[in-house]
């Protein structure tokens, strides 16, 4: 008699199904999630992510390619400055993040007061208890530094396990942790990039919010672990190769992603939805493809272009389906109802809506407006 299937291994098995034969799962990092969580409407997005669906060929199979992404040589330097950063045994960034955010009275981070526990293990799984454990015993060592190089962490993300690998994460003598965050871009006269502080803050936020899911799961320890909500962001220096380091508080971008994640519709109720024998294979043919990837609910918006390598096809589909998306998210959370640019435009021009609804009012109220004033000005000509 056959075991009987649960509910886990089931939803493994059909999202195995929808990557394809023999394709292996693409890990969902936080960079992902935290694009994730900015939109978190998206059915499409969290399915193909929960999936383990590799986008980027799935939109070269659909004649839609996307530029979304690091160049080789971006990932090249950040490599080199973090390999410098971590240099003997992580000396150099313990003592930033002593400078930024150690606390006042802290030990220096030298000699036998810091530590550094190999991580290695077999798999993702096999490295996140590795890395757990390591928590566990730093948590029970006060008064001594703990670098975790590349720990992994798992976070829940709509009923779908997500493994994460931030640089770096310290544990204080007095045991609360920091993740640490290491970016190629440079840092001058103590500022850096506004826009790219803003991304990193919110891809940290991610590995705050896993850690504190690490944090509840630690149990039996004298004092209860804190995860510090401010996040230590190491950069080069003005323009050369060494590090200078920012303390900066992610309290905002952590409240956001947890609203948003538990926002998230869970994976097996999506892919419930989807018919039979629907595949995400990117060798599949073109006309299939697109009819499976069109079975997925999308919520486009021109951020996706920054954030998501589907995001030229899903605009090429709401631009042809007159979708209001297109313009925006403040624009289409003002338009209420009226989904399409031709609803709007009937709205304005008297031919549709409801005159009761205030946003048709204030259309007709502005075609007005603006007819009034291409009047007058046709008549001084």
């Amino acid at each position: 008699m056959p075991r009987p299937t649960t509910p886990v291994t089931g939803l493994r098995h059909q999202l195995a199904e929808l990557r394809g034969p023999d394709r292996p799962p693409r890990p969902l990092d936080a960079r992902a999630l935290a694009a994730l969580a900015a939109n978190p409407g998206c059915s499409r997005r969290a399915l193909l992510d929960g999936a383990g669906v590799d986008k980027a060929r799935l939109a070269d199979a659909l004649g839609a390619p996307s530029t979304f992404g690091q160049s080789q040589f971006a990932l090249a330097r950040g490599n080199v400055f973090e390999a410098r950063v971590k240099a003997d045994g992580g000396a150099q960034l313990l003592r930033l993040v002593h400078e930024r955010v150690g606390p006042a009275g802290a030990p220096e981070p030298v000699g036998e007061l810091v530590s550094a526990p190999d991580l290695s293990a077999a798999g993702p799984q096999g490295r996140t208890a590795r890395t757990a454990l390591a928590l566990r015993e730093a948590a029970q060592s006060p008064g001594t530094w703990t670098f975790l190089d590349h720990p992994m962490l798992a976070l829940d993300v709509a009923g779908s396990p997500a493994f994460l690998e931030p640089d770096a994460v310290v544990v204080h003598p007095d045991g609360s942790w920091t993740v640490v965050e290491i970016k190629s871009f440079p840092m001058i006269d103590g500022a850096a990039d506004a826009a790219k502080v803003g991304a990193a803050a919110r891809q940290s936020a991610v590995y705050v919010l896993a850690l504190e899911q690490v944090a509840q799961r630690l149990t039996g320890l004298e004092a209860e672990v804190r995860v510090r909500d401010r996040i230590v962001l190491v950069c080069p220096k003005d323009f050369s190769n060494l590090p200078a380091a920012s303390a900066v508080d992610v309290r905002k971008q952590l409240a956001v992603t947890r609203r948003q994640l538990a926002r998230l519709t869970r994976i097996e109720d999506i892919a419930a939805a989807l018919p039979p024998g629907t595949a995400f294979d990117p060798e599949l043919p073109a006309a299939e493809l697109a009819a499976a990837v069109e079975a997925v609910p999308a919520t486009y918006a021109p951020e996706c272009l920054a954030a998501c390598e589907l995001a030229f096809h899903c605009r090429d589909r709401s631009r042809a389906a007159g979708a209001v998306t297109v313009l925006g998210r403040p624009l289409r959370a003002e338009l209420g109802g009226l989904t399409t640019v031709d609803a709007v435009l009937a709205a304005a021009h008297g031919e549709g809506g409801d005159p009761a609804d205030p946003t048709v009012a204030a259309l007709r109220r502005a075609a007005a407006l603006r007819a009034e004033a291409l009047s007058s000005e046709e008549r001084q000509r």
